[in-house]
Order: structure tokens, then C-alpha cells, then sequence
């Protein structure tokens, strides 16, 4: 049996999703989190902050994973609204990110750029996706 990637637009939307998650886990574990070790925030605050970051690692590995494996399917009429429903969640993470760091800190809106971008990206991959053509299996074309 021979494993065929159908669609390289899912597989790199894919492997870029493992590689967010591995990067978003290492950022928050090296950078973000030990942060929260002050004495001002309570260990509640610090428990579901903590949560919350890896909830986002977690979606990513498993939005990695399920594009990684729809890169494989042959059937896209399937696996479409599965990825139509990944990208209505990745632009709403963005709306969130945008909307709630223009709300607290206006200025800190250019700290969102590449965060801004990689979403961008990612989500035009996985369009470009659910756009490919299946292939004709003769050379003859429908009329």
C-alpha cells in the first residue's frame, strides 16, 4: 500500500500547526509562564492562565495532526467542511487576539504582527486547500 499526499496545501498547514504548537509550548514554558511566579498573582490566576495557554498549544497539535491527515485523503467532498471549520477557527482566534489587545492596550496592537501573519498564512494554505480540483483519471476532460 503506498501512502500519496493529495494535498500539499494541507500537509505544510499541517506541519506548520505542529511546528505552532511545539514553538507556543516552548515560548510559554521558557518565557511566558515563569513570568507568572510574582507573588502579586494569586496561584488560581497563575493555574488558569497556564491552562489557557497550553488549551491553544493543544488545538494547535491537534489541528496539526488532523491536517496532516486529511493531506492524505483522496475523498476531499469528506474532509472539506473539516477544513473550512479549522480556518472559521483560526480567523476567530485572530479576531480575538486583534480585538481584545486593541481593547486593553491600542499600542501594543504591532505586537501582534506576526502572530497576525502566521494565522494569515496558515489559513490561505488550507483555502488554497479546499480549492484544488480533483484530477481527471483519463485525459479526456467532462463536457
Amino acid at each position: 500500500m503506498t501512502i500519496k499526499v493529495r494535498n500539499f496545501y494541507y500537509l505544510i498547514a499541517g506541519v506548520l500547526a505542529m511546528l505552532f504548537a511545539v514553538t507556543h509550548v516552548w515560548n510559554g514554558q521558557s518565557v511566558v509562564l515563569p513570568t507568572l511566579d510574582i507573588k502579586a498573582i494569586s496561584m488560581e490566576t497563575q493555574t488558569v492562565f497556564t491552562y489557557v495557554w497550553h488549551i491553544i498549544t493543544a488545538e494547535n497539535l491537534v489541528i496539526g495532526i488532523a491536517l496532516t491527515s486529511m493531506s492524505f485523503q483522496s475523498d476531499r467532498s469528506k474532509i472539506r467542511f473539516a477544513a473550512w471549520m479549522i480556518v472559521a477557527i483560526l480567523i476567530i482566534r485572530l479576531m480575538v487576539i486583534l480585538s481584545v489587545t486593541a481593547l486593553l492596550d491600542i499600542s501594543a496592537l504591532n505586537d501582534t504582527l506576526i502572530d497576525s501573519i502566521a494565522i494569515v498564512i496558515y489559513v490561505a494554505l488550507i483555502i488554497l486547500g479546499t480549492r484544488m480540483k480533483k484530477k481527471q483519471s483519463s485525459g479526456l476532460q467532462p463536457q
